[in-house]
């Protein structure tokens, strides 16, 4: 086997990262590639789910013996604690490690230290390899750690002339199915699925991640969150069917803002400290107005059809912009086709003022 570079393997190890997203939070997504000493990989792993094995014992693992005297190529900074499992950091030592390289350092004051650890054991160590890239792949739970509130995905679908549904309130289907399987893969790359009563009241949403093709439900499924004030949501609501977690989030439990409704930054505070880390934003356009006027949106990700309607409720409302010089700017960060429709992904940038 042909020797690799550091850069090239911190590619692999990103690339590795990217599946376990959806299944390892409160954790976030960690790749690992273990070089012997001649540069050949010997050793590969990814943090698959929380309480698992962290990517580098699944790496150190595979390697066995061919690892001492190496590299290990890792996307996130080792932990150098003991939770559930032992410290990362301690284990490339007891294994010989003598290199090690990271993409992204470690924001969690809980499990960070690991790079000092090592340095402190004799270990050379390299940081910002592939930094940007990996931080991307990584950055729901990197976002939310430094702030201790998740990070939130407002997800909708709308005509091209930005309605939601035609005047009489039909609204299935705007997008077509390739743009609806879609959205249920992002549903399971998230922890949360929060949409506001108007919409259960309205639509009875499931708000599960499922394969369209045949119905069957996703292995592991988000909490389901409805934002409703005064607790208005149905016994029989869909939403209650036991296919996944629900949490019915009023007003009294969770604090009142001074409309008297939900306090949207207290909800977000309580969901962290449950372990959510990413939540998709589905509905519908007042909350979501709401939580894009408080600066609580993220990322937007668009379904948009090559459909007319010229009357209807639109996608987006309640946003507090009086005036052009108040609007919310985006910048786009991908454009792609989606059968016969468009699904765009922006993010706000940093308001004025």
């Amino acid at each position: 086997m042909a020797s690799v570079s550091p850069d090239e393997a911190m590619r692999r190890a990103i690339e590795l990262a990217s599946r376990g997203l959806g299944s390892t939070s409160p954790n976030p997504v960690v790749g690992c590639v273990l070089l012997d000493p001649a540069g050949e990989v010997v050793g590969e792993g990814f943090h698959a789910y929380a309480g698992g094995p962290h990517a580098e014992i699944v790496a150190l693992a595979q390697a066995g013996d061919r690892a001492r005297g190496g590299t290990a190529v890792v996307t996130l900074e080792p932990c150098n604690h003991t939770g559930r499992t032992g410290p990362c950091a301690q284990a490339l030592v007891r294994a010989g490690i003598t290199r090690v390289v990271v993409a992204v350092t470690d924001p969690n004051p809980v499990a960070s230290g690991g790079v000092d650890s090592l340095r402190d054991a004799g270990v050379e160590v390299q940081t910002g390899v592939r930094e940007a890239e990996a931080a991307a792949g990584n950055i729901a739970w990197l976002t939310a750690v430094r702030r201790g509130r998740p990070y939130v995905i407002w997800k909708y679908a709308a005509t091209l002339d930005g309605r939601s549904a035609a005047a009489d309130g039909t609204s299935m289907w705007i997008t077509s199915e390739a743009a609806r399987i879609d959205v249920h893969a992002l549903r399971g790359t998230v922890d949360t699925i929060i949409a506001g009563v108007g919409t259960v009241l309205a639509d009875d949403p499931r708000l599960t991640a499922r394969n369209l093709r045949d119905g069957s439900l996703a292995i592991r499924q988000p909490l389901r969150v409805v934002v409703d004030s005064s607790g208005r949501t149905p016994a029989g609501a869909r939403v209650r069917d036991g296919a996944a977690r629900t949490w019915v989030a009023t007003a009294a439990e969770v604090g009142a803002a001074p409309d008297g409704r939900v306090d949207l930054t207290r909800l977000l505070e309580l969901l962290y400290q449950r372990g959510v880390r990413s939540a998709l934003l589905e509905g519908g356009p007042t909350l979501a107005g709401a939580f894009l006027a408080a600066g609580l949106v993220d990322r937007v990700v668009g379904y948009v059809a090559p459909k007319l309607l010229g009357a209807g409720p639109p996608a987006l409302a309640g946003t507090g912009v009086q005036t052009i010089s108040d609007v919310i700017d985006l910048t786009f960060t991908d454009l792609t086709q989606v059968g016969p429709d468009l699904r765009f992904t922006a993010v706000p940038r940093q308001r004025k003022g």
